[in-house]
């Protein structure tokens, strides 16, 4: 069984990888051009989830106006995924086997829907997704979702030189960063490359 290993936090630096979305495309983290806002989720359909990401929707285009690619992984396979995730804007990655939750030290609890701080927005994810699956908009989850109900969400800003700018572990299940947040760190972050790659740029390598 893969270790959970502990928090990452802002001034490390993640590993380059090579992500494969539920559409099919490659993704890069870190992307070589822009920040990338690395989002962990919890189910396909998780009302939660959904709640956030309309949110994050409806301002996709700012959010690429101020240079930030996003990146939302969720613990769900791509099968069960792809209905959910099909009219989303941007990159949706599955991870089933809980790889990347695991090397960026993201867990699970029963805290994720017991701290009383999530009930308003279970109420209003309910109410508000019930009549998006009314009106053909979103698809009821599942109700044994893989990989449980217990997740707890995460968010990461990283720096085209694959250093962390800025991290969240979210105590409840709707605790994450509102889009003001994100725009917030993207506008004051310093993204220019440190040690090793600031050297290799000075050289123009």
């Amino acid at each position: 069984m893969r270790r959970t290993r502990g928090p990452v936090e802002p001034g490390s630096t993640v590993d380059r990888r090579t992500l494969t979305t539920v559409a099919g495309d490659q993704v890069a983290v870190p992307d070589p051009d822009r920040l990338v806002h690395l989002q962990f989720r919890r189910f396909a359909g998780c009302p939660v989830c959904n709640l956030h990401l309309r949110s994050v929707v409806r301002r996709h285009r700012e959010i690429v106006a101020a240079g930030v690619r996003e990146v939302v992984v969720f613990h769900s396979p791509a099968e069960e995924l792809a209905p959910h995730t099909a009219e989303l804007p941007f990159a949706v990655v599955a991870d089933p086997a809980r790889l990347l939750y695991a090397d960026f030290g993201v867990e699970r609890s029963s805290r994720a829907l017991l701290d009383p701080r999530v009930w308003g927005p279970i109420t209003r994810a309910v109410l508000s997704g019930a009549w998006n699956v009314v009106r053909g908009r979103e698809r009821l989850p599942s109700t044994s979702p893989h990989g449980g109900r217990l997740g707890l969400p995460a968010d990461f800003l990283v720096a085209p030189d694959g250093r962390v700018l800025a991290a969240k572990y979210g105590e409840h299940a709707y605790d994450q960063w509102p889009v003001d947040e994100l725009l917030e760190l993207a506008a004051r972050t310093d993204t220019r490359p440190t040690g090793r790659a600031a050297e290799a740029e000075a050289e123009g390598r």
